[in-house]
Parts: C-alpha cells; sequence; structure tokens
C-alpha cells in the first residue's frame, strides 16, 4: 500500500512529516511529490527529499492523498498536474486529507462545493466563498474528505485518514 504526499518549499513541518511517520508506522509506503526531485525545506527548517515530480504521480497507485499545510499549498495549487491529481483521487473515490491549509489545494481543483469541512482560520472565509460548509472542530470527514485546522489536530486527522485507507481497503 502507497500513499502520496504533496508538498512545496514551506510546508508547515509537522503537517508533513507526523502523517509521513504515522503512515509509515501502519506499513504503509510514502513518496513525497514536487514540482522537482529535490530537498524540501520546511518553514521550521525541516528537509524531506520528493521522491517523486507530480507529473510522475497517479491517483490509481496510491491508497490517499494527504496535503499539509504552511506555504507549500499556495504553491502547489499553481500547478495544473497537482489540481488534476486531487481530481483523480476524489473522482477514484479514495481518501483526501488536507490539513491547515491543505484545503487551497482542493478549492483551487474545484472540489470543495457542497462539502462539510474544517481549515486554518485564515482560509475560512475563501471555502466558504467557494460553497464549503464550515466547521470549527479539529477534524471533519465528510465521505472520503478528511480536513483538520492545525497542528494540534493531527492525532484526530491522522486517526480519520488511517480509518478510511482501511475502510477503502487501501
Amino acid at each position: 500500500m502507497r500513499a502520496l504526499i504533496i508538498a512545496e518549499d514551506g510546508f508547515e513541518d509537522l503537517e508533513l512529516l507526523y502523517p509521513l511517520y504515522r503512515l509509515r508506522e501502519e506499513g504503509v509506503e510514502v513518496d513525497v511529490a514536487s514540482s522537482a526531485r529535490r530537498p524540501l525545506t520546511g518553514k521550521r527548517g525541516y528537509v524531506v527529499s520528493a521522491t517523486r515530480t507530480y507529473g510522475e504521480c497517479r491517483a490509481d497507485a496510491y491508497a490517499c492523498l494527504v496535503i499539509p499545510g504552511g506555504r507549500s499549498p499556495e504553491r502547489a495549487r499553481l500547478v495544473p498536474e497537482v489540481l488534476e491529481l486531487a481530481r483523480a483521487f476524489v473522482r477514484a473515490g479514495k481518501p483526501v486529507a488536507a490539513i491547515c491549509h491543505g484545503p487551497q489545494v482542493l478549492l483551487s481543483a474545484g472540489l470543495v462545493k457542497g462539502r462539510r469541512m474544517t481549515c486554518y482560520a485564515g482560509i475560512r472565509d475563501d471555502l466558504m466563498a467557494a460553497g464549503a460548509e464550515y466547521r470549527d472542530e479539529p477534524c471533519v470527514t465528510d465521505g472520503r474528505l478528511v480536513t483538520a485546522r492545525v497542528p494540534d489536530d493531527l492525532p484526530a486527522f491522522m486517526g480519520a485518514l488511517i480509518r478510511q485507507v482501511r475502510r477503502a481497503g487501501g
């Protein structure tokens, strides 16, 4: 079983590293994709190597998609391959998990209208303007979509994602 994390420089360190290691603890192989295969630096200085480019990734090769927050989503959402990847995961009915600013990618991909979601408070109005039903809760699950607000929500976020992956038969 494999999972995909998408990231650019400026990712929120905990929001990438916690899912990376938690999924590995579950026996899931994890690829980190970016615009280029290179070291990525988080907001707090942690470095993670991108093992794939976006163009090398296909939703059918993965059990789930994780979108960490920080500045990374505002950069990733400008890349057409990222938006198509997000749409492909949703079309395939696979779990998609976005935390903090991560829902910006889903917003740009046109995937938030009518969905119950949470996010970092700073993008709450953007989600609501795009038609999402915002909930100020640590973790919100709507179908296969899992969203969370901030690093403190990571335990609930990852618990919900792992349940989704198991339910989907990952």
